[in-house]
């Protein structure tokens, strides 16, 4: 199993943490790399972590190794602190040179690369004289389920390698970049994400006026989904569980929040059944997941593959039962037969078997909901993640030596 950062002893943390802010006493300097600065979920855990921790004992900058998508920079408030190591050509690309460059100018403390797309920027740490490194994998492609291409396997072994730390935000992928890397998956530590709890949180006041807002019946029981439209979210099997269920004449609903390539495939798919047309509402990309999710009585992820889902975290937070697939990190979020259950990817027929217990029976619907509130509370906090990247960032700086007034 992958070491853990999100479990070490107090004391010993805590020791490392307060010898570490003795010994630097202006702000840790961290450089955020990603492969591109756009509207994904990457990209806005990292704005989360650069938030939470603040800038009293520390200043961020953010780096996209390909391009930066100027509009979402301004409008989450990084404009001013992004760098573009890309060419902007298309094709295969290496910067290294270049991303060493920024570091030299930037003069980070810690340069912290996320995914693939990023990795590069780790021997160009070693190349500017970073004092300290860190990766983090943070999900799958769809392409990559089975097994990692020979060229990227031997990347990620020799980068991972030249890490001070390496973590991913489940163990299931902590185990598989270990398969892949050929590295002992003590390598791997693992950290996971976190909601916060007080945006994402159970009103039934603003449920009834929702569903109103929507045109849906208050009556109707509501299925939703939340997630990119594109194939390896699959919400095609939710829409094919939810024709099962309204053939047995069960009065509900399903939204599906997000867009994406998909869109028209699934508009298509409802268009042609006898079932789904008025019970199936698109909400399209929204700023209002909060709000959507207290429209929604049970949550479905029905994602072929997951790294750790931060809508399933964001369900649990609203008191959502959650009923997602038994793959990547999921098992980890979802306590089943307490919080929520799981089935096999695609497997629609024993989707609709679990949704038409909750849809029968409201007191389940609250009695996991309930738990699954607490659970996102006790586990996966934001306040909970941004202490430890802090204890991260400050036990990487006090292990590589960042001398005082560095």
């Amino acid at each position: 199993m992958p070491a853990q950062l999100h479990h070490k002893p107090a004391h010993d943390a805590a020791s490392r943490t307060v010898d570490a802010e003795s010994r630097c006493t202006e702000r840790l300097r961290v450089l955020h790399v990603v492969s591109h600065l756009g509207m994904g979920g990457t990209e806005h855990g990292v704005l989360k972590v650069i938030k939470g921790l603040g800038e009293h004992e520390f200043e961020h900058h953010i780096c996209a190794v390909r391009a930066v998508d100027s509009d979402f920079a301004a409008r989450m408030g990084v404009a001013g602190r992004t760098n573009s190591a890309g060419s902007g050509r298309p094709g295969f690309q290496f910067p290294l040179f270049r991303l060493a460059a920024i570091m030299k100018q930037f003069r980070p403390h810690i340069v912290h690369t996320r995914n693939f797309g990023a990795l590069e920027a780790i021997p160009a740490a070693r190349l500017a004289g970073v004092p300290a490194a860190v990766h983090s994998e943070h999900g799958y492609e769809l392409e990559i389920l089975d097994g990692l291409p020979l060229r990227r396997r031997i990347l990620c072994r020799a980068f991972y390698a030249m890490a001070d730390a390496v973590f991913t935000v489940t163990y299931d992928l902590g185990k598989y970049h270990a398969k892949q890397s050929g590295l002992p998956v003590e390598k791997f530590h693992v950290l996971y994400n976190g909601v916060n709890t007080d945006t994402f949180f159970p009103c039934l006041e603003a449920s009834a006026r929702l569903k109103s807002e929507l045109g849906i019946p208050v009556d109707r029981v509501v299925v939703g989904t939340v997630g990119r439209l594109v194939p390896i979210k699959d919400q095609r099997t939710l829409l094919r569980a939810a024709e099962l269920l309204l053939k047995l004449n069960r009065n509900m609903h399903v939204i599906v929040v997000g867009a994406g390539p998909e869109l028209a495939k699934l508009q298509a798919q409802v268009a042609a059944s006898k079932e789904l047309p008025g019970r199936v509402t698109f909400s399209g990309a929204s700023d209002r997941v909060p709000h959507l999710l207290n429209a929604m009585d049970i949550f479905v992820l029905p994602s072929i593959c997951e790294g750790m889902s931060n809508t399933i975290i964001e369900a649990m937070a609203s008191g959502l039962p959650v009923v997602a697939t038994r793959a990547g990190g999921n098992p980890e979020l979802v306590k089943e037969d307490r919080t929520g259950w799981l089935f096999s990817p695609g497997d629609f027929r024993n989707l609709s078997e679990l949704l038409l217990r909750f849809t029968d029976d409201a007191n389940l619907r609250n009695e996991f909901g309930h738990a699954a509130r607490r659970r996102a509370v006790e586990l996966f906090s934001l306040s909970g993640m941004i202490q430890r990247y802090r204890s991260l960032y400050f036990d990487l700086a006090a292990r590589r030596g960042v001398p005082e007034g560095a």
